[in-house]
């Protein structure tokens, strides 16, 4: 075992539910093998900085009690920075002077796929840390803290909105984070019932979702005593139109990562949708017999997005990420003080802690295409003809089968 005398802790990119439990699940774990826990604030931006902060928040039995574990984003805090864009020949040397100031022999960093790609920076460059997955995207190789705090939120509100759809006779587009993995989009449209799920992994072909929605918002609305219903479509901001191209607003520019920031797929699928229900004759004869319909004003179904943004991050965390971000959070400390350093925590199952190197670890994963026609069996639309679900099957070795 190496002699760590204390640990640094780091959350950075996008907050989520489950951080705060990875700062205890960390911190309770370094008390426990007499290592003091350090907050280092703000991201990545703080550890540059490290060498001029003056005093650092130490996690000790009477602060952690101010750590909660249940509610979302980090006492930490959070920056948007890439070290190895820093301007400063010397950024290295300068952060391993910070770390010896204050006496801190690794690091504790939870992140997504940017945050990783900084940790393999930053381990080749000598310096110890190890990587606790946290995406709300749910798209690096290994399960992240956030991810079920973010698909239950967005359950949440897509579920909540049908309200105002069936009040209105509106189709309702909510629009979520996800970039260009669809994992938060498809479980959270899953768990609310969502009629269409659009997702980056399926090029969108719109004339297959009006037919979807046209035949089932009027199937709804007739079958009702009181002329009422809704459709709902839950969007991943990074989906592509049938050409294969990104849906986006390209005026929103790029992060400090390069990546292009992601807007209006919600907005676009409104219009693409108000332009067919405009010019298809048998929504006149339905909105007619139905009583609905009013010359200039009222000639089609309302069509009205949502973006909630980053409410589907905030608020509350799900226990399923609080089990995680404890366990992984703790099982970093334990990494780094036998000495392994540059890796990922995966997960911890009966005792043993599973980790890979993060290099591998940040490569994207996409939802399995192989998955969506079970639920095209089950009436869900994805923007394309529905694919005939053809399983195989095998029986599971209960052995094998991993728990939380």
């Amino acid at each position: 075992m190496s002699s760590i005398k204390n640990i640094g802790i780091i959350t950075s990119g996008g907050d989520c539910g489950g951080l705060n439990a990875v700062v205890r699940g960390a911190a309770q774990m370094a008390m426990a093998m007499d290592m003091g826990a350090f907050i280092i604030p703000n991201g990545y931006a703080g550890l540059y900085n490290l060498v001029n902060i003056e005093k650092l928040v130490r996690l000790d039995e009477s602060r952690i009690d101010h750590v909660h574990s249940s509610l979302a984003g980090s006492e930490a805090g959070h920056s948007r920075v890439k070290i190895s864009k820093i301007p400063d020949p010397d950024k290295y040397e300068r952060i391993l002077k910070g770390l010896k100031k204050f006496e801190i022999g690794g690091l504790v960093i939870s992140g997504g796929d940017d945050t990783g790609s900084v940790v393999v920076d930053l381990s080749e460059h000598g310096i110890p840390c190890v990587h606790t997955p946290k995406t709300m995207d749910l798209d690096l190789q290994t399960y992240s803290v956030g991810a079920d705090s973010a698909i239950n939120r967005i359950s949440r509100f897509v579920e909540d909105l049908k309200t105002t759809g069936q009040t209105h006779n509106r189709i309702m587009i909510i629009e979520v984070f996800g970039r260009y993995a669809g994992h938060t989009a498809f479980r959270g449209g899953l768990g609310a019932d969502a009629d269409c799920i659009l997702i980056p992994e399926i090029p969108v072909d719109f004339d297959v979702v009006y037919q979807h929605l046209k035949k089932r918002y009027i199937k709804r609305v007739r079958e009702s005593d009181v002329r009422a219903g809704t459709y709902i479509i839950v969007v991943a901001e990074g989906i592509e139109d049938a050409a294969g191209q990104h849906i986006t607003d390209e005026s929103t520019g790029l992060d400090s990562f390069g990546h292009k920031k992601l807007a209006g797929a919600g907005k676009y699928v409104r219009k693409e949708m108000e332009s067919r229900l405009k010019k298809d004759p048998e929504i006149k004869e339905f909105m007619e017999s139905m009583g609905m319909y009013v010359p200039d004003l009222y000639e089609a179904p309302e069509a009205r997005e949502v973006v909630p943004g980053h409410l589907v991050r905030s608020g509350s965390s799900s226990a399923f990420d609080v089990n995680f971000g404890k366990e992984a959070g703790a099982a970093s400390v334990m990494l780094l003080i036998n000495g392994i350093t540059g890796v990922t925590v995966s997960s911890v199952n009966r005792g043993e802690i599973n980790y890979m190197p993060t290099k591998n670890a940040i490569t994207q994963r996409r939802v399995e295409v192989e998955m969506l026609s079970l639920y095209e069996e089950l009436g869900v639309c994805f923007g394309r003809k529905p694919v005939k679900y053809k399983p195989s099957f095998r029986i599971e070795n209960r052995q094998n089968i991993r728990y939380l």
